[in-house]
């Protein structure tokens, strides 16, 4: 089939990347033109496991192309993609200014029937507006879809191509079967392409990912209760994963989620709440309990040191908000290194992937290790932020730190272990 995604974003990359994988033909649309040169040469902008690889697997057999022409390639396309940028406004409402700029431009290109998809993560009842912004543009037939993506940063490319679910909101039989047809070969394992009205459609990405973030708030409220009463976490995380009704994801205590996606979603469903007159209360006390969390841990360390942290040197580990991944937004490592400073604290951070991104934020505020045991050097204490493999398995018998404390963020650690070698452990949650 012949595809057009205009936006080469996160979502926008992986998906036209997966389709023209797949064999069909696919027309990539960006505005900025160093970013679509780069990506002729299969040099992609964000770090994905796998992807790089695949962009140029696909830009050298001729089946998916960059342009800045958004004309051109709706024109030759039948189904074109929205999946630009989204981000939210300081109300928590998304700003869907990027997304009528593509619409609208869609619109006077169109030359013949068309399904237009919104891809990206819009407000319940977007359909209807973009219906209404490329009815202002032309007069020729097309039909917009709703298509909520549920990619996971580190396993997106993936999750794309072996889907739990494809989710396709349309009242359109000729709309459903076109969609139909290109997602069914991601599907061959018998994994559901579900049919549902756009508005079910746009509100289950929402409530997917609001409920994830349910879950972890639920834990990071469970975890600080076992600091109180002496409990551990981690047992607790065993004891209700086995349960069949409650399953083993997203029960993980920590320092808070970040991202693009849960933060994101969850205040924008709130500001749909709000819109109708119906606040969504449990929604909102996942939003709370979050942006608490993000400071628990930084609590912790003032505690050990009785508020007196200024002067002292703190090595962090893992800047992304999640493993496998550059992707800082909302990243629990941001409010961490800013409170850190902010008490008179120097501090070291690396990351194995996401060094580029912390320097656009901190720039000279903090200075950046080659490698993990580089920021460990005259480092006090340590703060694990990103459960990266290569953290996970150290001699903590050889690591030298002034203070000989660590401070766990992600609970990878055994709390038996680390006081074995004398040092000082705090977890999350954990006794």
């Amino acid at each position: 089939m012949k595809i057009a995604v205009i936006g080469t974003g996160y979502v926008g990359l992986v998906a036209g990347t997966c389709f023209a994988d797949n064999g069909n033909d696919v027309i990539c649309v960006d505005q900025d033109p160093t970013k679509v040169e780069r990506l002729k040469k299969g040099i992609i902008p964000i770090y994905e496991p796998g992807l790089e690889k695949l962009v140029l697997r696909n830009v050298e057999s001729g089946r998916i192309s960059f342009t800045t022409e958004t004309a051109e390639a709706v024109k030759k396309s039948d189904i074109v993609f929205l999946a630009v940028g989204t981000p939210p406004l300081p109300s928590g409402d998304p700003d869907l200014s990027y997304l009528e700029s593509a619409a609208r431009s869609v619109g006077r290109a169109i030359n013949g029937f068309k399904v237009i998809v919104n891809k990206s993560t819009v407000p319940i009842g977007t359909h209807q507006t973009v219906a209404q912004w490329l009815s202002e543009e032309t007069d020729e037939l097309f039909e917009v879809v709703s298509n909520p993506e549920f990619l996971k940063e580190g396993t997106a490319v993936d999750d794309f191509l072996k889907p739990d679910r494809v989710v396709i909101g349309t009242r359109s039989d000729r709309a459903f079967e076109m969609m139909e047809e290109l997602y069914g070969p991601f599907c061959r394992q018998g994994n559901p392409i579900i049919r549902m009205d756009p508005v079910s459609s746009e509100m289950t990405k929402y409530a997917c990912n609001a409920f994830l973030a349910t879950r972890i708030s639920f834990m990071n409220e469970i975890a600080q209760l076992c600091d109180l009463l002496g409990g551990d976490v981690e047992h607790i995380r065993k004891g209700m994963g086995s349960d069949v009704r409650i399953g083993k994801h997203f029960l993980y205590a920590g320092a808070g989620y970040g991202g693009s996606c849960f933060p994101k979603d969850v205040q924008a469903l709130m500001a749909k709440g709000r819109e109708v007159e119906n606040p969504l209360k449990i929604v909102t006390a996942t939003e709370e309990v979050n942006h608490a969390q993000k400071t628990y841990l930084f609590k912790k360390i003032k505690n050990h040191y009785k508020g007196e942290i200024s002067g002292k040197k703190f090595a962090i580990w893992g800047a992304a908000f999640k493993p496998n991944t550059d992707d800082m937004r909302e990243a629990p490592a941001i409010e961490m290194i800013r409170s850190l400073l902010k008490d008179g604290a120097s501090v070291s951070v690396y990351d194995p992937v996401a060094l580029d991104n912390t320097r656009q934020i901190f720039e000279d505020a903090v200075t950046y290790g080659k490698n993990a045991s580089d920021t460990l050097r005259d480092a006090d204490a340590l703060v694990l932020m990103t459960e990266w493999n290569e953290f996970r398995h150290v001699d903590f018998n050889e690591m030298k730190l002034n203070d000989q404390v660590i401070f766990d963020g992600r609970n990878i650690y055994s709390p038996e272990k680390v006081k074995k070698s004398g040092m000082t452990y705090y977890g999350i949650g954990r006794s």
